[in-house]
C-alpha cells in the first residue's frame, strides 16, 4: 500500500543497507525541484509531527540503544531539499553473524500516514466484530443497538421465551385462583348477613305481633267490611286494572273533574263566606254543589289515588283532613261556608292536574299563561272580598270610600280590586284612618303581586319561545359566516332551506342533544319502536343476535337530505348504511342522471352491503347514484360503529360475514373467466388473431415477387 502511495507522489526509493560498511555517508537530497517557499509553509507542521513520532519511538522501540541515522548533509541555499534521509546505522560492535536492524519507515505527510493507520485499526475491528456475528447469528450490529447481553443461540433463547410464557401463565392462573376465592368468600359473607338480616326481621315481626296479642283491648275485625266491598273492588279493577299510570289519559281527565270542584271550593266558599249569598231559595243548590263536589273528592280518595304507582308519603293525611264533614254543624247552626274550608287543604291535587296537563299538551305554555291568567284573576278575588269585609266595617255607604250597597255587591268590589291592585287610579279618596290604611295597604299589595305576576308571564313567554330563539341564533349566525366567506346566493338559499325544514319536521336542529340527556333504558326504548321492525327485515342482519340489532339502533344518526341532493355517488366509497326515516330517494343513471331505475320510500335500506365489503381491489365502491326525491329523513349507521358493536357479538360477525358473501355473490355482476379457467381441449377451436400489418404487406411483397419471376421465366 504503502509503496504505490510513494509511486504517485514521486517519493526516491530509500538506499540499501550495508551492515560491513563504516558509519554511513548521509545520502544526497531526494529530489529539489521543490521551490523553498512551499518548504517554509510545511515547517511548522513538520516539527509538530517530529514530536508526535519521537514520542510513538519511545514506546516502540527496544530498550536497548540503537545508533542514530546520520544526519542529511546541508541543503543548498538555492535549492533546499524535501526531506532527509536517514542513513542504515552500522554495527558498532562488528560482530559476525549479527544481522542489522530494520530501517526505519519514511514519512513524508504524517497526517496522511496517521488517518490511513486509523482507518486500517477501524477496519480490523469491525472485521473481528462480523466474524463473531457470523458465528452467532443473534448477536445485533454495533451500529444500531448495543449487543444483546447475555448473547444466547437460537435454542436457548425459544427455550427461555418458552420458560417465561409458562410462568406468565402460572402466574395468571394462580391469580385469577385467588381472585375467584375472593369472590367465593365475599359471596358467602354477604349470603351470611342476609340470612342475618331475615333472621333479625322475623324476629322483630314476630315481637310486634306478641306485642299486638298483648292488648287488653282486641281489634275490631272489618272482616265483614272487606266481603261488602269486594265484588265492586273487583269490578274497579276490571275497569281501571290493579295499578294505575299517572300519565294516563284517563287519569288525566278524571283529576280534570277534581280541579274542577276544587276550584268551585276556593272560589264560591270563599265568595259564600263574606257576601250575602245565602238565602232560602239558594242553600239546597249550594247543598247540591257542595255534595256532588264532595263525591268527587271521596271517590277520588277511595278509587283512584290507591291504584297510582307512586305516591307522595302523607297525601293521604291530608286528604282524609279534607274530607272531614263539618258540614253537619250546619244542623245545629247557622248555615255557612265556613265549614267547609277544609277542602282547601287539596290544593296538591290541582298542582298535580297541572303538572299533567303540562306533559300531555303539545303546547304547554298556552296552559301555563292561562294558569297564571288564574293566579291574578283570584287575588282580584281575595282583595274584593277583602273590600266588601271593609265596607261592612266601616258601614255600607257611610263615606265615599266604602261599597254603597247598591248593584252587584260582587262585580262593584271586583271592579274595585282591579282598580286598585293594578293602580289604574281614579279611586275615591279614603277619609278615616282604616280606609288609608287599608289604601295602602291595597297599593303595595297590588305592585307587589302584579310585578310578580308579570315576571312570572314573561319567564312563561320566553320559555315558550326559547327553542325558537335558538333556531334563530343559530341560523342568523351561518348567515353572518357566509356572508362573511362570500359564500355564493344559491348555496345560502340551500343551507337556509335546511334550516328551515329541519325545524319545522322536528322541532330541533340535533335529535342527539334531546337523546343524550334520556337514560340508555328510554333511549333504548324510542330505538327499539322505531326502527327494530325495519332492521329485522333486513336480509343481511336476519338470524343475528336481538340486542346487537339495538345496540345498532342506539348508533343511528338522523341526517336531512334537501330536493335534489346525491346521498352517494357511483365510484365513492361506502362507509355507511341508509335507512329511509321519511321522504323518497331515487336510484339514477345514464349520461346526465337522468334515468330512474327505482324509488326507495319510507322504511327501506340501502347500502346494507358496503358495510361489509373490504377496500382491496375496490370492493366497496358505491355502484350506482342514489339523490333524494323531495325532503328526505335518513338514519346514518357507519362502518366504524357496526365493527365495534360485532366484538361483543363473535356468533353474529360469522353470521354477517357468511350472508355477506352470498348477498354478495347474488347481486354483484359475473365475474368473466380468465384462460386458466377455460378447458383446454376447446384451445384449438377458438379464434386466432389477426396477422399484424406488416407481417401482411411483406407476405403480400414476397408472392408479388415469385408471380413476377414466373412471368420472366416464360
Amino acid at each position: 500500500m504503502f509503496s504505490k502511495l510513494k509511486s504517485l507522489i514521486g517519493a526516491p526509493e530509500p538506499p540499501p543497507a550495508q551492515a560491513a560498511d563504516p558509519p554511513s555517508v548521509p545520502a544526497p537530497p531526494a529530489k529539489e525541484e521543490k521551490p523553498s517557499e512551499k518548504k517554509d509553509e510545511e515547517e511548522q507542521p513538520k516539527k509538530e509531527d517530529e514530536k508526535k513520532e519521537e514520542e510513538k519511538k519511545k514506546e516502540e522501540e527496544p530498550k536497548k540503544e540503537e545508533p542514530k541515522p546520520a544526519p542529511a548533509a546541508a541543503p543548498a541555499p538555492a535549492a533546499p531539499a524535501a526531506a532527509p534521509a536517514p542513513a542504515v546505522p552500522a554495527n558498532p560492535d562488528g560482530a559476525e553473524g549479527e544481522e542489522a536492524p530494520p530501517p526505519l519507515p519514511v514519512v513524508y505527510f504524517r497526517y496522511t500516514d496517521d488517518t490511513l493507520r486509523n482507518v486500517i485499526k477501524r477496519l480490523r475491528q469491525r472485521t473481528e466484530i462480523f466474524k463473531e456475528k457470523v458465528i452467532d447469528p443473534y448477536a445485533t450490529s454495533p451500529e444500531i443497538t448495543p449487543p444483546v447481553t447475555p448473547i444466547l443461540k437460537k435454542e436457548d433463547y425459544i427455550k427461555l421465551k418458552e420458560e417465561e410464557r409458562i410462568a406468565k401463565e402460572e402466574a395468571d392462573k394462580k391469580k385469577a385462583e385467588e381472585a375467584a376465592k375472593k369472590a367465593e368468600e365475599k359471596k358467602k359473607k354477604d349470603e351470611e348477613k342476609r340470612l342475618e338480616a331475615e333472621k333479625k326481621a322475623e324476629e322483630e315481626r314476630l315481637a310486634e305481633e306478641a306485642k299486638k296479642k298483648a292488648k287488653i283491648l282486641t281489634e275490631i275485625s272489618f272482616s265483614c267490611f272487606d266481603a261488602l266491598f269486594l265484588p265492586l273492588e273487583n269490578k274497579m279493577d276490571t275497569i281501571l286494572g290493579c295499578t294505575l299510570d299517572p300519565l294516563n289519559r284517563r287519569y288525566i281527565a278524571w283529576l280534570t273533574v277534581v280541579a274542577v270542584a276544587y276550584n268551585y271550593n276556593i272560589w264560591f266558599c270563599s265568595a259564600r263566606l263574606i257576601f250575602p249569598f245565602h238565602s232560602a231559595t239558594a242553600n239546597p243548590y249550594w247543598v247540591f254543589c257542595d255534595v256532588l263536589s264532595d263525591l268527587v273528592t271521596f271517590i277520588d280518595i277511595i278509587v283512584w289515588q290507591p291504584r297510582l304507582q307512586f305516591v307522595k308519603a302523607g297525601d293521604i293525611i291530608l286528604d282524609l283532613i279534607s274530607i272531614i264533614p263539618f258540614d253537619l254543624f250546619c244542623l245545629y247552626f247557622e248555615f255557612s261556608s265556613i265549614y267547609r274550608l277544609n277542602r282547601f287543604i287539596r290544593i296538591e291535587s290541582f298542582f298535580e292536574f297541572s303538572d299533567r296537563l303540562e306533559s300531555f299538551m303539545a303546547k304547554a305554555y298556552i296552559w301555563r299563561v292561562a294558569r297564571t291568567t288564574g293566579y291574578l284573576l283570584y287575588v282580584l278575588h281575595l282583595n274584593a272580598c277583602a273590600f266588601y269585609c271593609a265596607s261592612v266595617h266601616q258601614g255600607l255607604a257611610s263615606t265615599t270610600w266604602v261599597y254603597d250597597g247598591k248593584g252587584s255587591a260582587y262585580l262593584r268590589c271586583y271592579y274595585f280590586a282591579i282598580r286598585s291592585l293594578i293602580n289604574i287610579g281614579g279611586l275615591p279618596e279614603p277619609i278615616t284612618i282604616f280606609e288609608i290604611c287599608f289604601q295602602m295597604a291595597n297599593f303595595f299589595i297590588g305592585v307587589f303581586v302584579f310585578s310578580s305576576l308579570i315576571g312570572q308571564m314573561r319567564d312563561v313567554i320566553g320559555a315558550a319561545t326559547a327553542g325558537e330563539a335558538y333556531f334563530r341564533a343559530s341560523m342568523d349566525g351561518c348567515v353572518a359566516y357566509m356572508n362573511t366567506y362570500m359564500i355564493p346566493k344559491h348555496v345560502q338559499n340551500r343551507i337556509r332551506t335546511w334550516y328551515n325544514y329541519t325545524w319545522d319536521a322536528q322541532g330541533m336542529l340535533d335529535e342527539s342533544e334531546l337523546l343524550d340527556s334520556m337514560p340508555l333504558v328510554m333511549r333504548m326504548a324510542i330505538a327499539v319502536d322505531i326502527n327494530l321492525a325495519t332492521f329485522q327485515k333486513i336480509a343481511l342482519f336476519q338470524g343475528c343476535d336481538q340486542q346487537m340489532l339495538v345496540d345498532m339502533l342506539l348508533r343511528l344518526k338522523s341526517i336531512v337530505y334537501l330536493p335534489g341532493d346525491f346521498v352517494v355517488k357511483k365510484g365513492d366509497i361506502g362507509k355507511e348504511m341508509y335507512i329511509i326515516k321519511s321522504g323518497a330517494v331515487q336510484v339514477v343513471g345514464g349520461p346526465d342522471n337522468s334515468i330512474v331505475f327505482v324509488t326507495l320510500k319510507a322504511g327501506s335500506v340501502f347500502g346494507e352491503i358496503s358495510l361489509l365489503q373490504s377496500a382491496k381491489d375496490g370492493g366497496n365502491r358505491r355502484t350506482a347514484n342514489v339523490k333524494a326525491h323531495g325532503f328526505a329523513n335518513l338514519f346514518v349507521l357507519e362502518k366504524k360503529d357496526l365493527f365495534d358493536i360485532l366484538v361483543h357479538y363473535p356468533e353474529s360477525q360469522k353470521v354477517l360475514a357468511r350472508k355477506g358473501k352470498k348477498l354478495i355473490k347474488a347481486k354483484g355482476p359475473a365475474a368473466a373467466k380468465t384462460n386458466d379457467e377455460k378447458q383446454k381441449g376447446f384451445v384449438l377451436f377458438e379464434t386466432k388473431p389477426p396477422t399484424p400489418k406488416l407481417l401482411r404487406a411483406l407476405a403480400n411483397l414476397r408472392q408479388l415477387k415469385q408471380h413476377a419471376l414466373t412471368h420472366k421465366k416464360e
